[in-house]
């Protein structure tokens, strides 16, 4: 009999450990996919500050697509996320208004020119005050992007020495889906 309490009692501390390594090995597992998820294919950011309205507004929070540019390039009007080079921790977003291969200038009416004609677009609603840099052309490398805040008078972007043009490797992903507030809650429209 003692015998038998001593079977159960070992295969009980037998099921408890296998119990205890499965649910580890479980977690581990979803630590990892987690990981993956937002190192290379998406993460959440939240806005911070007015120079992306009307489209965004201060404390939406998003989703960063960081995987389809892996596998095409970024387009004219996709709104990005990019590490601002001079403070460690600190993302913007702005709206790519300039191509790899094309000049950039605004003039001092605020008309945007690619490659010396007019841009059509309907999303900086003011006209712009400070053409800063594109002032004089900008001519844009095989991998360089020109941005701008949809906001376009309360903007640091690629007119501001600061932020300039960027290189493609900076571009961390593409702003994909706004997730909060749950009134604004969708796809962003482009």
């Amino acid at each position: 009999m003692a015998r038998v309490t001593e079977k159960k009692k070992k295969r009980k501390l037998k099921g408890w450990v296998r119990e205890l390594l499965d649910t580890g090995l479980y977690l581990l597992i979803v630590l990892i996919l987690t990981y993956l998820m937002i190192t290379y294919v998406g993460q959440r950011t939240q806005v911070e500050g007015s120079s992306m309205e009307t489209t965004l507004s201060d404390g939406d929070n998003l989703i960063v697509d960081k995987l389809s540019y892996r596998f095409h390039d970024p387009e004219r009007f996709d709104i990005i996320v990019f590490p601002y080079r001079y403070e460690e921790d600190t993302y913007y977003i702005k709206r790519i208004i300039g191509l790899p291969g094309e000049t950039v200038r605004i003039d001092q009416d605020g008309v945007i020119y690619i490659n010396e004609q007019p841009l059509s677009e309907n999303y900086g609603k003011d006209v712009i005050e400070n053409p800063g840099l594109a002032a004089h052309p900008i001519e844009l490398g095989e991998d360089q992007y020109f941005v701008l805040g949809d906001n376009r008078n309360n903007s640091t972007d690629s007119r501001m020495p600061d932020v300039g043009v960027l290189d493609r490797n900076e571009l961390i992903g593409k702003a994909f889906v706004r997730i909060w507030p749950f009134s604004k809650f969708g796809k962003l429209h482009e």
